[in-house]
């Protein structure tokens, strides 16, 4: 006696991992140009960089743009204009030029204050009637003084000390030494100050220097020519009145202080800022000590994402009190002059704008995201067209779907990183070469891996590649142009709570955006000086953000992967039956030996039946019969399956399975025809877990469709209603990547593909060969049923099927 033929049993993991990983493989290798264009990319974006920054190099390279040269010793006539030496330096530099020139030794420049422009002097105004404020027409002549807030525990003493902040002067100014006289007295300025202090902008020609005086005399209005060092001046020098006044609390002072800032946008003020010169606190100063809180402008260092941020002028507010709380203590004789202030020596250096470090957080950001869309797109693509279900029903788990689809997502994102970087230093962007690799592999590594899961997460709720098309590039382009114009800009403001940055980072576009910032950040600074960029070191710095931004990426990494694989299971967009939100818990629970050792019970109440057809009232009291059985002999069993699609837009629901109790033997080829909208498809969707049923439920070889479809994917073949394929691969590879899915392999395997297409009539001529995008539709029907049938399934369902 023959031994019985040994069963095969359900596909592995690792089989349907091979399977899914051969067929995608397949399909990819059509797809290849597609593919080395977007791995490509990059490296076209980075070509372009390098293009511009050659331009820009170019024109920075021009003489207007290098420090000033002048002939001081020409040669003979009869050599021509030959020069025998060339002197070049700041006093021979145009205001372009300067930044490149060596300064050995700096210019000194006079201690300043930051005096505001007539128009915007404080004044009294309905928003604002404070006491001591001159009346408004002061501004019609520009003729408003200076005001200072004064307060303090002992307001005597403070009254005291505020009365000689602005030294007196009786005199014409002689500006021989002009550092000297000016260390004397409070001189401002109410233009903006520079990044540097190289040269003090109050002295370029044009511009108003300012004597804060208790009184002004006409004389002390005047226009002298000096020098500051090589560099010729021409000082237009004004007197202002500066205004101490009284406040009783630091709280006054500071709500005076921010209601003239506030007006700014208009009211009372007349769209004028009320500015003041400063504010004093003099705390609990007295004769043993000077304690001391001061309010200044900080609006002119230009804290903003897009100028570099600007020197305050300060030092000379702090030295006004200090001086008078000396005299005070020891007399009028004891002074103490801050005569000047003066940059730190620089060498010459050439003018340079690197723009992959001051533009590549913006643009670096859209090149890696712009695989994002493309994942997302894939993704949604499979479920639009059914191609997901489709391998479901044929007994794909979703463990091996997910392994390998993240698998295939992580090398097309790691090769397009990986190019992106090494081409982007083979060319010489300091954004790579000046970074640590180590840094760079760490971020890129995490992010693609978030941005992968972060794509399955969003796929969930799109079932249109239209709409997850334009919503992933949105999303794109939204997330980097907000990040250079938004987030940017509470980044570089020192005053925004740095917790507030960290919660936008948890956006994903947000935090990317922000690792590429400090890249960029540290590879500017690293070109500037000569040295390095960024090194694991440097992420312990106060105002890094790379520190922060890996442990945000790593958490939601951590977070969003197994959120999407929870939310593919519940969607109502993901295709098939929509599990239980708690289906989790069900892994706690003990599954019984074997679903056929126990009755199928019945689910729900007696059934009210709606026709009077006597056949239809006969199956319906066989299937009430066998579902009191515990063993029943029956492949299908249909109990009261209802399934009603509700109207949209005021339109009534819509029956189309009403009630159907059907039982069908083990071995039975079993029909159902009926005129159009009759509830075959509907039915037969159901029992493939396309939809859920409305009511009702069904038992396939004893397997509940409403709990146990996924067992029941694995003993079926289906032959959907509309042929669900893959334009680029061949009918043998589908047949074959199905064969696979129910566990064929070796000769077995290609011995069924071979039979299953000879069957089908695809065979002969090398049809079976051909990409299935080129086949009529007849022959892609003859392939689905091909495909139900491949693997000798327990059942096979069919809709529609071809002649």
């Amino acid at each position: 006696m023959d031994a019985p033929a040994p069963t095969r049993g359900p596909a592995s993991f690792l089989t349907q991992a091979n399977a899914l990983l051969r067929k995608n493989l397949c399909f990819q290798k059509r797809n290849l140009k597609t593919n080395i264009g977007i791995t490509l990319f990059p490296v076209l974006l980075c070509v372009i960089l390098v293009v511009l920054q050659g331009v820009i190099d170019r024109e920075l390279d021009k003489p207007k743009y290098r420090c000033g040269c002048v002939c001081v010793d020409p040669g003979p006539a009869a050599v021509g204009d030959a020069c025998r030496r060339t002197e070049c330096g700041v006093q021979h530099s145009t205001l372009d030029q300067v930044g490149s020139c060596p300064i050995p030794n700096p210019t000194p420049w006079p201690a300043l204050v930051q005096v505001p422009r007539p128009e915007s002097r404080a004044v009294r105004t309905a928003g604002q009637p404070f006491d001591g404020l001159p009346d408004p027409t002061c501004r019609d002549t520009g003729s408003c003084p200076a005001a200072v807030l004064v307060t303090g525990s002992n307001r005597s003493l403070a009254q005291s000390l505020s009365v000689g902040l602005f030294p007196a002067s009786t005199s014409s100014l002689n500006l021989t030494d002009y550092l000297d006289a000016l260390s004397k007295i409070v001189a401002g300025s109410d233009t903006w100050p520079w990044t540097t202090e190289l040269i003090e902008s109050a002295f370029i020609p044009g511009n108003n220097l300012y004597l804060v005086q208790p009184r002004c005399l006409s004389n002390l209005t005047q226009t002298v020519s000096s020098n500051a060092g090589a560099i010729p001046l021409q000082l237009n020098i004004d007197c202002v009145q500066g205004l101490p006044l009284w406040r009783e609390s630091a709280s006054v002072v500071n709500d005076e202080l921010f209601k003239g800032y506030r007006q700014n946008g208009g009211g009372s003020g007349g769209g004028k800022t009320n500015e003041f010169v400063a504010g004093y606190d003099f705390l609990n100063t007295n004769t043993n000590g000077l304690e001391m809180n001061i309010w200044y402008n900080s609006t002119y260092n230009n804290n903003t994402a897009y100028v570099p941020i600007s020197l305050l002028r300060v030092p000379r507010l702090v030295n006004a009190a200090s001086n008078e709380y000396i005299k005070f203590l020891k007399g009028s004789g004891v002074e103490m002059f801050l005569q000047y202030v003066k940059e730190m020596p620089k060498v010459g250096t050439k003018l340079k704008f690197d723009l992959s470090s001051l533009l590549g957080a913006l643009f670096f950001t859209w090149i890696v995201e712009l695989l994002f869309p493309v994942i997302l797109t894939y993704l949604v693509y499979e479920k639009q067209q059914k191609l997901k279900i489709m391998m479901k029903m044929h007994g794909l788990k979703d463990g091996p779907y997910w392994l390998i689809s993240y698998a295939y997502f992580f090398a097309l994102s790691a090769t397009y990183m990986i190019l992106f970087v090494i081409f982007g230093s083979l060319i010489g962007l300091d954004f790579f070469r000046k970074n640590a690799y180590s840094i760079q592999f760490v971020f890129y590594f995490i992010y693609i891996n978030l941005q992968i899961s972060l794509a399955f997460l969003v796929s969930s709720f799109f079932s249109s590649v239209k709409i997850a098309t334009v919503v992933g590039y949105i999303y794109v382009f939204g997330s980097g142009l907000l990040g250079e114009f938004l987030l940017r800009f509470f980044v570089e403001d020192t005053g925004f709570p740095k917790g507030w940055v960290v919660v936008m980072e948890i956006i994903p576009g947000f935090s990317l955006y922000r690792g590429l910032y400090e890249f960029g950040q540290y590879a500017s600074a690293g070109n500037s000086m000569g040295t390095t960029g960024m090194k694991w070191s440097n992420l312990d710095d106060s105002l890094n953000g790379m520190r922060v931004v890996l442990i945000i990426m790593v958490v939601e990494w951590a977070i969003v992967l197994p959120l999407a694989f929870y939310v593919d299971q519940v969607s109502p967009l993901g295709g098939g039956f929509r599990k239980n939100p708690f289906f989790f818990l069900g892994c706690f629970k003990k599954s019984p030996l074997s679903l056929r050792r126990y009755s199928f019970g019945r689910q729900g109440s007696k059934v009210v039946v709606e026709m009077d057809n006597p056949d239809a009232v006969q199956e319906r009291e066989v299937v009430e019969q066998l579902l009191l059985e515990p063993i029943a002999n029956q492949a299908i069993l249909s109990d009261n399956l209802k399934k009603v699609y509700h109207g949209k837009d005021g339109n009534p629901d819509k029956l189309a399975v009403r009630g159907l109790s059907l039982a069908i033997p083990k071995g039975q080829c079993f029909g159902m025809l009926g005129p159009n909208g009759a509830g075959k498809t509907s039915f037969i969707s159901m029992m493939i877990g396309l939809i859920p049923p409305t009511s009702g439920t069904a038992y396939v070889h004893g397997m509940d469709i409403k709990t146990n479809m996924d067992a029941i994917y694995t003993t079926m073949g289906v032959c959907p209603q509309h042929d669900l394929l893959w334009e680029t691969l061949t009918g043998r590879e589908h047949v074959m990547f199905y064969g696979r899915l129910k566990n064929l392999k070796g000769t077995e395997l290609l011995k069924a593909v071979d039979d299953s297409l000879k069957s089908v009539n695809l065979f002969h001529g090398g049809v079976g060969d051909k990409q299935v995008g080129k086949y009529s539709g007849g022959m892609k029907r003859r392939l689905s049923v091909a495909i139900s049938l491949i693997g000798d399934p327990k059942f096979s369902w069919t809709s529609q099927a071809p002649d």
